[in-house]
């Protein structure tokens, strides 16, 4: 059973790093054909997917959120990172991370979601 587990700060200042890790569980990041995602929900509105890193590496970020996002990974403690910068306080919202078997855009594990509020 693989289980995904978001953890980072939950209120961040206006203009700051954002910075949030998904620590995975049985199984690997490194998995064939995984890709393993952050999405996100700011409140009253719908999902919002930021972007992924795949198995073997590589990422792919949404277009409006690339020039200030980085998905990063540690293979040797299982874990993903998102970090984005120049945080406002349009990017509050509750924060996932989840895991794409088939680098499909669909997702069959998720974390169960970090909150995150930007504010002086």
């Amino acid at each position: 059973q693989v289980q995904l587990q978001e953890s980072g700060p939950g209120l961040v200042k206006p203009s700051q790093t954002l910075s949030l890790t998904c620590t995975v569980s049985g199984g690997s990041i490194t998995t064939s054909d995984t890709a393993w995602a952050w999405i996100r929900q700011p409140p009253g509105k719908g999902l919002e997917w930021m972007g992924v890193i795949s198995y073997g590496g590589n990422t792919v970020y949404s277009p409006s959120l690339r020039s200030r996002i980085s998905i990063s990974r540690d293979t040797s403690k299982n874990q993903f990172f998102l970090q984005m910068n120049s945080v406002t306080p349009e990017d509050t919202g509750v924060y996932y991370c989840a895991r794409d078997p088939r680098q499909d855009w669909t997702y069959n594990y998720w974390g169960q979601g970090t909150r995150v509020t930007v504010s002086s």
